[in-house]
């Protein structure tokens, strides 16, 4: 049966990767849609995402593929596009970023099967289960979290979730669990940081008289809000917004980042390079 396959890879720099994954799809009479590299000169390595249609399966192409990444030392992966990445959402009180998420994968917007709703508050169960998605109320405490980061863990293997989006969960994810789900967390956060942080970062933005606010989509890692930036969304502002419109401003931005940084994940466009990423957008 013929189905549409997406290969991500990053090796070291160096001539005829292109022509080694082009070759070896047309040997097996595969047919290219899409094609993205990218060679980062100073970390000499490089980076390619390629979309294809074959009727081998999924097996043949990962022996093909698996034959090839010795010889070039490549970190691939493959994936069919008919399946559809599985996320867990993990929100606490602000429900904007989870709204807009089941809002866009409901109307057909992001290609992505949200499996269940995570959350350290009750409010927004009502908002997750009227869209039929499993809603977990999950407390946690200082005392509680290695319990509750357990049952997180659990929820994760048993939905058998692909990615995780923190939709504006504000709970710190410990060493320990970022370290079992590296590469599949994507968080969510006013970019103000490391500025004004704290309680009411837009009113100690509106006291110092900010002209531009936004928002960063990015991994999360056990360095605090400092993981591979993946999107950030802006917008200027001036001395006639109250704290209350810059918040608003700032939710809609945090919406924008988020959905774009979870589209890219899904869709399999975005490749680790180092503390950064590198972004292969449509």
């Amino acid at each position: 049966m013929t189905a549409e396959y997406v290969l991500t890879l990053s090796c070291p720099d160096r001539p005829g990767v292109v022509a080694a994954v082009s070759g070896l799809l047309a040997g097996h009479g595969c047919n290219i849609t899409e094609s993205q590299q990218y060679g980062d000169r100073v970390a000499d390595r490089f980076f390619m995402r390629v979309q294809f249609v074959s009727d081998l399966g999924d097996d043949a192409l990962r022996t093909a593929f698996a034959a090839l990444a010795p010889e070039f030392a490549m970190e691939l992966r493959l994936r069919a596009l008919d399946v559809k990445p599985r996320a867990l959402v993990m929100v606490s009180r602000l429900g904007h970023c989870l709204n807009d998420l089941l809002y866009r994968v409901r109307s057909g917007l992001l290609d992505i099967e949200i499996v269940a709703v995570v959350s350290n508050h009750p409010d927004l169960r009502p908002l997750t289960q009227s869209y039929g998605i499993d809603y977990h109320h999950l407390p946690v405490t200082a005392e509680t979290k290695p319990r509750q980061e357990a049952e997180v863990l659990t929820l994760v293997e048993h939905y058998q979730a692909d990615m995780v989006v923190l939709a504006r969960y504000m709970q710190v994810l410990s060493e320990d669990l970022c370290a079992k789900l590296a590469g599949q967390v994507i968080n969510i956060h006013h970019s103000f940081l490391p500025s004004f942080k704290g309680a009411k970062p837009y009113h100690q933005a509106y006291s110092r008289g900010v002209k531009l606010i936004g928002a960063t989509a990015h991994y999360v890692t056990p360095d605090l809000d400092e993981g591979p930036i993946i999107e950030q969304e802006v917008a200027r502002v001036n001395h006639t917004h109250s704290p209350e419109d810059l918040a608003a401003i700032g939710r809609d931005l945090e919406c924008q980042a988020l959905a774009k940084a979870v589209r890219w994940h899904a869709e399999q466009r975005i490749l680790l390079d180092g503390h950064k990423t590198v972004i292969f957008p449509r």
